[in-house]
């Protein structure tokens, strides 16, 4: 009787033993099936909050934006608090709006009047508060979101934006040097949609599939000289992208080295 219990004893450990094998085994397939991602993102440091800030008005008559801001401790033109922390791209004009019209790369404006063209037609029109290195403010009072007819360089016609939106902010244009190359923020905005559960933003990165389910600022890391290209699209929770206006949208943008580095 205690060679039978003695056999059976030996029997589940080695019965164990091959069942630990074939998870192991198993799992080493699975990571050797993933692909090596070339390209690192990871979260923004955290940022100089300005709560408070707000567009109380946006105006584009006879081809001139014209914005009013509250009284706040943002203001435009001036370099934010934490800049010199960031290990990104600076402005050296400080503080600014984005202007962004449909899925057009956004126009910087340090001033709160300024001339703009926009084509007659129907257009998305989103601008939002930046800090000095180009981060959005993500609160509802520091942007305005509408859907604007627009005639003779006129808004003739506004009506708030009623479906999820997502607008292309960061990388655009050209980076020079280690500085503002080997860490590149990636920021965009959105317009009636949360993170989480019910979407995702896809960023595809010269191709490399990367999921956010966070809406904030990251740093993307890795990526050669030369051009690169960011897909973004929004998705809904089981991946599909969202039947929306202006949905996906991509960017082209150069990094290059600085001579004087070399």
């Amino acid at each position: 009787m205690r060679t039978l219990s003695l056999f059976f004893a030996m029997l589940a450990m080695l019965l164990a033993a091959c069942q630990g094998g074939s998870s192991n085994q198993q799992e080493q397939q699975q990571e050797e099936e993933m692909p090596e991602m070339k390209y690192t993102v990871t979260p923004f440091s955290p940022s100089k909050s300005y709560p408070d800030a707000r567009i109380e008005s946006m105006a584009f008559v006879n081809g001139q934006f014209k914005f009013s801001l509250n009284e706040s401790d943002y203001a435009l033109g001036v370099q934010t608090p934490d800049a010199d922390q960031k290990m990104c791209a600076n402005s050296a004009q400080g503080q600014h709006i984005h202007l962004i019209v449909d899925n057009e790369p956004y126009a910087a404006k340090y001033e709160a009047m300024f001339d703009y063209e926009i084509p007659d037609g129907e257009h998305y029109i989103l601008a939002f508060l930046s800090r000095s290195y180009h981060e959005s403010i993500k609160t509802d009072g520091a942007h305005m979101a509408v859907k604007a007819t627009v005639e003779n360089n006129t808004i003739a016609e506004t009506e708030d934006i009623s479906v999820p939106m997502l607008f292309y902010s960061r990388p655009k244009g050209t980076y020079t040097g280690k500085a503002e190359t080997e860490k590149v923020m990636l920021d965009f905005y959105l317009v009636n949609a949360t993170l989480g559960t019910q979407y995702k933003v896809k960023a595809e990165i010269n191709g490399e599939e990367h999921m956010i389910d966070n809406w904030q600022p990251y740093y993307v890391e890795g990526l050669p000289m030369g051009e690169n290209t960011i897909k973004l699209t929004l998705v809904d929770a089981q991946g599909n992208m969202v039947d929306t206006p202006l949905n996906p949208v991509s960017r082209t943008f150069t990094l290059q080295e600085d001579p004087a580095e070399q």
